[in-house]
């Protein structure tokens, strides 16, 4: 079973437990970045969302059925006061729980129902990682922070590609996609940019990431660019489990090389997670 599965079976069966990422992490068995990430990546929903939206949605049942006792359904759903449930109630459905038990009907409401566990099985099949040492990497490019949706990242490389073999000190003709800074909402930014020797000054608006020395899971992504949250997906649910590996808290990046053609999308490209030596 996937990581995004066994998170899923965790929450749905301990709805009334902690189920905070350190919790739900432990009790499966990967570190809350690795947690963090496939669930967000498989689902397109932050974990700490649904977790919300869930024991929301369930609160909101309860109270359509006429609950009498609001603090009780707010202490269930996890909120330590009637004022934080209202507050959280008014910002997931756009009414007070007063009003819904008045109301006596969830209809209408944006419910957020159980993801099916079997949905999160993926037929991408990924061949075993290589492992690689790599040294400190400075990269300089463009950088985007992206909140829900990473859907504006193909413009992004439009944006960039131009610069591409005219920035100083550039190292070698590859291209790298970075991921950084990820919270918890699964939020992260995300730097199209290119290895250099030192930070140059301009263009003045583009980041600066230093990388440490880092120990890395390569994956080969063989495919059409376009299928890449696919790759993504088994990475994180499959291929970093199965291989033995335990990713750490840092930036993971794709790296384009001089087969992939970036007027096609074809020719492929690696895709590097830190990893615990």
């Amino acid at each position: 079973m996937s990581v995004t599965a066994r998170a899923t079976w965790y929450i749905e069966s301990h709805l009334s437990g902690d189920l905070s990422l350190e919790a739900i992490a432990d009790a499966i068995g990967v570190s809350r970045f690795h947690l963090s990430r496939a669930f967000s990546v498989t689902t397109g929903c932050a974990l700490a969302s649904y977790v919300r939206a869930r024991r929301l949605s369930l609160a909101a049942r309860t109270l359509g059925g006429g609950a009498p006792d609001i603090l009780a359904v707010a202490l269930d759903a996890g909120y330590g006061s009637h004022e934080a449930f209202t507050r959280a109630f008014r910002q997931q459905f756009g009414l007070t729980p007063d009003q819904l038990r008045e109301r006596g009907s969830v209809a209408g409401l944006d419910l957020m129902e159980a993801i099916r566990m079997d949905d999160h099985h993926t037929t991408t099949l990924i061949a075993a990682p290589r492992v690689v040492r790599s040294d400190a990497l400075l990269i300089f490019g463009l950088g985007e922070r992206y909140v829900r949706t990473n859907a504006g990242i193909p413009s992004q490389w439009d944006r960039f590609t131009p610069y591409l073999g005219t920035i100083p000190g550039q190292i070698g003709n590859v291209a790298y996609g970075v991921i950084c800074n990820t919270d918890e909402a699964g939020s992260i930014d995300y730097i199209t940019g290119v290895q250099v020797r030192e930070f140059p000054d301009h263009p003045a608006e583009f980041t600066r990431l230093r990388i440490p020395p880092q120990t890395y899971a390569v994956f080969a992504h063989r495919d059409h660019v376009s299928s890449i949250n696919s790759t993504w997906q088994a990475i994180w649910n499959e291929g970093l489990p199965n291989a033995g590996h335990e990713a750490t808290d840092g930036p993971a990046f794709e790296r384009y090389d001089e087969r992939f053609d970036g007027r096609t999308g074809l020719g492929g490209f690696e895709i590097w997670i830190p990893i615990k030596p």
